[in-house]
């Protein structure tokens, strides 16, 4: 029994060092993306910073449908980006976000950096901690901030109708971090915003802001892939909960959320053996 014990959490790390490997992976990509489009010469070849944005796809879409033009900074590549995104989506749900996005990354590091800073003690997972920062949105006002970039994907949608940059051009924080061009005070104080909100709150961004993260929630609801919990072994313990960095409660009923990034942090916290796995179909 305890070698089996043993080799389910052998197997359950994997998947996590796998994660980490993909995050550290995607960061580095786009930071050579970034860095290709300043050199000499070469920014003219291979399209602009912005047409390797999936999100890109969909700020483009009305214009390039209307007039068979896409927006300025954007072109074809956005569309193969974007369906790349939703034929992911279509079978793992919003992994997207929680593997292979760079700003969802960005935030995993800053809001683990504020709590070495600021936690005192060595972390124990699965365990709450006393650290201060980051910390947690009361309920009542974390369910509708959870609104809020609903809003966002509706107003951007709306507004690439009469555009002719993409509406997020000038306050995306992947230009901020990633294209080298901060060159505007807009673009430094998105900066400063992400990197502050991304330490005070985990994943601030991802649950409250980002319009690709709300195009993808719903896939969550029908993809391949699911997690699934096997509800006479759990014990509700809350590991799970403590752990999650969109802050979902009550996991054990909410593994299907439409907040659920695929992380697999509960599946790695989960001390049962078996409790939670992923499930095809």
């Amino acid at each position: 029994m305890l070698a089996t014990s043993k080799k389910y959490k052998s197997k359950q790390r994997r998947l996590m060092v796998v994660r980490k490997w993909m995050q550290v992976s995607f960061v580095i990509l786009i930071f050579l993306i970034g860095l290709r489009h300043v050199l000499p010469a070469e920014s003219s070849r291979g399209g602009s910073f912005d047409a390797f944005c999936p999100f890109g796809g969909i700020e483009t879409l009305f214009a390039y449908i209307t007039t068979g033009n896409t927006l300025k900074t954007t072109n074809l590549l956005n569309f193969t980006m974007l369906l790349g995104v939703l034929g992911l989506s279509a079978v793992t749900g919003r992994s997207f976000c929680g593997w292979v996005c760079p700003l969802g990354s960005l935030q995993d590091f800053f809001a683990n950096s504020a709590r070495r800073i600021f936690g005192g003690k060595e972390r124990r997972r699965g365990i709450k901690d006393n650290s201060k920062v980051p910390f947690r949105i009361q309920p009542q006002f974390d369910r509708w901030l959870r609104f809020f970039k609903y809003f966002i994907l509706f107003a951007v949608v709306a507004v690439s109708m009469f555009s002719v940059y993409p509406p997020l051009h000038s306050i995306c924080p992947v230009r901020a971090i990633f294209s080298f061009h901060l060159n505007t005070i807009l673009l430094g104080f998105v900066l400063v915003l992400f990197v502050l909100s991304s330490m005070l709150n985990k994943r601030f961004t991802c649950k409250y802001l980002c319009p690709m993260g709300a195009v993808l929630t719903i896939f969550n609801k029908f993809s391949l892939i699911h997690l699934r919990v096997n509800q006479e072994k759990c014990a509700n313990c809350g590991r799970c909960d403590n752990e999650c960095p969109m802050d979902i409660t009550a996991i054990p009923e909410n593994l299907d959320s439409p907040e659920c990034i695929r992380c697999l942090e509960c599946l790695e916290t989960c001390a049962k053996e078996n409790t939670i796995a992923l499930k095809l179909g």
